[in-house]
């Protein structure tokens, strides 16, 4: 068993890699909540269509949904420092923390596929409710506000766990620039002495227990909303 897996520096890298979870949840609460606000954004430019915004609404979508994350990330990590190096304010890259193209590639993505959840959490609202906070004189973006929006969030709170917890898990990519979250830091002490085997299981068994917390979280509020997994 000693020379298979090593039990004693499988629980002292423990602390080392569990030094990463603050890292990987701020990246998915940040992540979430942006791009949730972009969903939502783009979702209602799908549903009252402003000529050349909601095109590129679409192929927004559309890229986001049709390559990989890893993908994305890279474009970011890459093409933002060149964009602004095109606008000659190439001197501010050196500064920027690569955990700010995380920032953007994470929201943008969970932007695009969020987009899709609200969009047919508002369409499946019956039409009748707005027409009646039209007959009160409600304007649309109150009628939004308050009776359509909240409706929506209601039925689509599964979805949006389930969102969470696969960005979550999702964060572990972020090791590819050097972000100090839960499979960076994996990597690298795994790195200096070759046990691969045990600092993964570290870490596979890290991103289960958080998962399994968050979900009784979620379940938790489904319950309380009185919604059914």
């Amino acid at each position: 068993m000693g020379s298979l897996f090593d039990i004693e520096y499988f629980f002292k890298s423990i602390p080392t890699i569990a030094g990463g979870i603050p890292e990987a949840m701020l990246i998915t609460v940040i992540a979430f909540v942006v791009g949730c606000a972009i969903g939502l954004v783009v979702a209602l430019l799908r549903i009252y269509p402003k000529r050349g915004l909601t095109r590129l609404a679409i192929i927004y979508v559309s890229f986001i949904r049709g390559t990989p994350l890893l993908v994305q990330i890279f474009l970011a990590y890459y093409g933002v420092p060149l964009i602004f190096i095109f606008f000659k304010a190439g001197h501010y890259v050196s500064g920027i923390s690569a955990i700010w193209f995380i920032y953007i590639s994470f929201s943008l993505n969970v932007g695009g596929y969020m987009s899709e959840t609200i969009r047919a959490a508002i369409v499946a609202i019956p039409k009748g409710q707005m027409e009646a906070a039209y007959s009160v004189g409600m304007t649309t973006t109150k009628a939004m506000v308050k009776i359509i929006l909240p409706q929506a969030f209601y039925s689509t709170l599964p979805n949006l766990g389930n969102q969470f917890i696969m960005l979550l898990k999702n964060t572990s990519l972020a090791f590819v620039t050097s972000v100090p979250e839960i499979m960076a830091e994996a990597k690298i002490i795994a790195g200096r002495t070759s046990k691969f085997f045990e600092v993964y299981i570290v870490a596979a068994l890290l991103y289960w227990a958080i998962c399994l917390v968050l979900e009784q979280i979620l379940k938790r509020l489904e319950a309380h909303y009185g919604l059914k997994r």
